[in-house]
């Protein structure tokens, strides 16, 4: 257990990343629970880290939105004027993640698609890309409500990264390729999300076009959801696909282009589901698809 931090007690951990430890503490004075995340300085490796973390704080203490989780604190323990640690105050999320709670219904899923897409809307009118969505960094809680986390590979719209980040199942083209990432990188990395939830297969990215031994490239099948499920409604099957198109020009330009494709698929598959004889609508699940998920 971490040492107490003045005004809080830590109750328990509830999540590890990179270089980082999260805890659930709580106000002494008041009882309410927050989250606490605290990064260690231990060589100069480190520094990337708690630069996200500097990154997080910066961003999502400056947006108030019920989507995207807050950032209330941040405290720097200095040795010789050198960031040591850092731990940031934030709002407590009750819930699990979307990777470990997938919607099974078509409703379900494009409601928490849909409220995702409103969250990284507030989030680029204020000028940042999120860069890495995925189904880990959502937060279906307890209260029914959807929370995007962990901003710490944010950035402004059109800033060009020194190196490669995101994560290699949702990663867009552009970030493979170090070039300026603005909406539509968002787009991107929420379609392959998307994707994800309906077929439980991941969208084959670029990198996971991984080359062989003599050099030849891999290049898995881009089959559409609806090649995967039959159904699932083309509309939101193509929305999927669009989402993920490698240029970023052929993708859906910002999220409010996508919020009103989510609309009108969601319009459709009610109509279809009210129909005498409807299909059970159920996304596909790992043991019907009979199909592997990645880590």
């Amino acid at each position: 257990m971490p040492p107490e931090i003045s005004g809080y007690r830590t109750l328990s951990q509830i999540g590890v990343g990179a270089r980082s430890t999260i805890n659930q503490v709580v106000r002494v004075t008041s009882g309410q629970f927050f989250a606490l995340k605290r990064v260690v300085r231990k060589n100069a490796d480190d520094d990337r880290f708690l630069q996200q973390v500097e990154t997080e704080y910066e961003i999502s203490s400056q947006i108030d939105h019920p989507a995207l989780r807050k950032s209330l604190e941040i405290r720097r323990t200095r040795k010789w004027f050198k960031v040591q640690e850092l731990q940031i105050l934030m709002e407590y999320v009750s819930g699990k993640t979307l990777e470990q709670a997938r919607p099974v219904d078509i409703g379900s899923a494009i409601s928490v698609i849909r409220r995702v897409a409103e969250g990284l809307h507030a989030l680029h009118e204020h000028g940042y890309v999120h860069a890495d969505i995925k189904p880990n960094n959502i937060i279906l809680t307890d209260k029914g409500e959807v929370k995007i986390i962990d901003f710490g590979q944010s950035c402004p719209i059109g800033h060009k990264k020194e190196r490669i980040q995101g994560t290699p199942d949702y990663i867009a083209p552009e970030q493979v390729q170090k070039l300026p990432l603005d909406r539509r990188t968002d787009v991107f990395n929420l379609g392959a999300t998307l994707y994800w939830v309906l077929t439980n297969r991941t969208f084959p990215t670029d990198l996971r076009q991984s080359a062989k031994p003599g050099g030849h490239e891999i290049k898995a099948p881009k089959l559409a959801p609806k090649d995967v499920v039959p159904a699932i409604p083309a509309a939101l099957s193509q929305l999927a696909m669009d989402c993920c198109r490698s240029a970023p020009d052929k993708r859906p330009a910002d999220m409010t282009r996508v919020i009103a494709r989510l609309d009108a698929a969601d319009q459709m598959w009610q109509k279809q589901s009210a129909a005498p004889h409807a299909g059970g609508g159920r996304a596909a699940s790992g043991n019907d698809q009979n199909c592997e998920r990645k880590a």
